[in-house]
Order: structure tokens, then sequence, then C-alpha cells
């Protein structure tokens, strides 16, 4: 039977590291304290003034090619998720199969905020299950949040970053050995004004008085329930392992949305499993929202922590509210 694999992975971070002291400096007060002890972030990436988000994607998926053996007219499809993208039109994934030379491939973003990536998966795990033509997809996570961030406002300034991670899924006659088993999308809608970049669209089109409230920076207007998203992934996590056959014992990794740390641990708490099983990658690069997961993957694979026949579970969170889940056996 025909399954999705993942065949290789990349990420790319800008060089442009920013301490908590620039905060301290920038907002005038010590946040390097609170962010130390209550999130655990130390620092993070924001791109430079001429990059923008196609150029994270390209390096994240240059690499992933590379690592992965194949050209770029190889691909059969190119899949972006993003909040940040390029354009409002056209979209960011056809950018970038110009930029690398994919000009066989199929190209499409897709935009459920921070859950985009693990959302990006699923769908090309179908595309590679259901229609024979499709062997190479490329799917990215990318953010570059730091060009809608309002400088003054501390709640979010401090706490957001950039980058692009990307993974090769390929088609392989393994049957359900290994590859994408399961997933799962969750959608809270009623919290879709809570959080958001709300100017711009066409409910509130770009205009001075717009610019003047900067609803078209990113915002939290209402303090999300800090239970939600321990509750939420660990039900979706209970969810897939009775769908596959297995216990969250048998999970060897969580690479989960990095929005804050203590998060990760209540979930591990929720499924009695050791806090090491989620990987974090926070403290260095801040919260890049899509592209997080796909990072942090890409790290524990360089550390050569992920080996072949292990279980990970993929899951992520994001405004309107979307959730996305998928159970990946490596």
């Amino acid at each position: 039977m025909r399954n999705a694999v993942i065949l290789s992975s990349g990420a790319y971070a800008p060089d442009r590291v920013l301490p908590n002291s620039y905060f301290n400096d920038l907002l005038g007060e010590d946040v390097d304290i609170w962010l130390r002890e209550n999130v655990e972030i130390y620092e993070r990436r924001w791109c430079g003034p001429d990059e923008s988000t196609v150029d994270l994607c390209e390096k994240a998926a240059l690499q992933a090619l590379h690592r992965a053996g194949l050209r770029a007219d190889q691909l059969d499809l190119i899949i972006i998720a993003t909040d940040t993208p390029e354009y409002v039109s056209p979209s960011t994934a056809s950018v970038l199969q110009d930029r690398i030379g994919a000009g066989n491939a199929g190209t499409f973003d897709v935009n459920t905020a921070c859950a985009g990536f693990v959302t990006a998966l699923d769908i090309a795990s179908k595309y590679i299950l259901i229609d024979d033509q499709y062997r190479y997809i490329l799917v990215i996570g990318a953010y570059a949040m730091s060009k809608y961030l309002n400088m003054a406002d501390k709640k979010t300034v401090t706490l957001f970053a950039d980058g692009a991670g990307a993974v090769v899924l390929a088609a392989e006659e393994s049957g359900q050995k290994r590859g994408v088993l399961a997933s799962k999308l969750i959608s809270k809608g009623q919290y879709c004004e809570w959080m958001g970049i709300y100017g711009g669209g066409t409910r509130f089109p770009l205009s001075e008085q717009v610019l003047a409230d900067k609803t078209h920076l990113l915002q939290f207007v209402k303090k999300f329930p800090k239970e939600l998203n321990p509750e939420i992934w660990s039900a979706m996590t209970r969810s897939l392992c009775e769908r596959i056959g297995v216990t969250p014992d048998d999970i060897d990794h969580f690479f989960i949305t990095q929005i804050n740390v203590n998060s990760l641990r209540e979930t591990m708490d929720l499924l009695e499993q050791p806090h090491a099983k989620a990987h974090a990658t926070m403290h260095y690069l801040g919260y890049t929202g899509s592209a997080c997961i796909p990072m942090a993957y890409n790290l524990v694979v360089e550390q050569g922590k992920v080996k072949p026949g292990e279980l990970g579970f993929f899951i992520g969170s994001g405004g309107g509210l979307a959730f996305a889940a998928a159970a990946v056996r490596f």
C-alpha cells in the first residue's frame, strides 16, 4: 500500500539575533527576567531589512532537497503554510517555485495560522495516498512575524520570531509500516477574534485609520485560557493513539507548537510522559509560529535523536483557533 514518508528535512533561521536585553532597551523596562522565568525565551531571530518569507523558505527548501538527493524539478507539489505571506496574492509557494527552479511542481499556500505546517503535512500525505502522479511533495512552514509586530506592545514583540522549516514527503510502497499514519484537525472558531492580524483584508482594508489603529499588526485582543492548549493537545494525542493502536507510552517524540514551554510540560503531565519527549526550541529561536514544528523536528534529526521505526506526533495550534495533529512513523 502506498503511503507518504518523510524523506528529509531542512530549516533556516535568520542571522539577526535579538537577546532579551534588546527589548529592555526598546520598551524601557526589564522584560528579560519575566521572559526567562515564565516562558524561558532567552533570544530569538528576526529577518533583516531585505529578508522576507520566501527568502526563509528558499534556504530551508534547498537544504531539504539536498538532503533528499533531489533536484527541484523532481518536485510534484509545493505547499507553504504561513500567515505571513510574501504577498496577499499570488501565493508564496508560486514565488518559491520560480526561485528554486521547481518548474514541474504545482503550488499553493495554506493558512491555519500556527497549525499550518501540520495541516499542510496532512494535505500532502493525502495527495500521495490517493493520486500516484504525486511522488515528491515539499512542505514548508514559514514565519516572518517580525514584519507584523507592534514595537510598543510587550505582549507580542518579545515572543515572536522568524524562520522556516521544510520536509520532503515521498511516496513509498511500504504499507502502514512507516510514514503518516493518521491525522486530525479541530477548530474552535469562537476564538477567531481573540488574536490575529485584522487589518489589510477585506473586512478592514488598509486605510489611514487602520494604520493609525495598528490593526494591520499582530495583536492579542483577549487572553486565552492557559489550560486550552494542553487539554486539546493531549485529547488529540489520545484520539490518534486509539486510531493507530498505540498508547502515549509508545510515542518517542512530540513536536508541538512552541508558544510556551510550560504548555508542553503540562501536556506531557496530562499524558503521564517524560518532559524530555516534547522537544523545545523556543529558548534560542523564540516563537516561530507555523515554522516552529518543522524547525524542532529538523533540529532533533540533526542531533541524531530520531531513529528509524520510532513514532512521532506533530501537534500544532494557532489563531482561529485551529488545531492539527499527525502521527508519523519514521
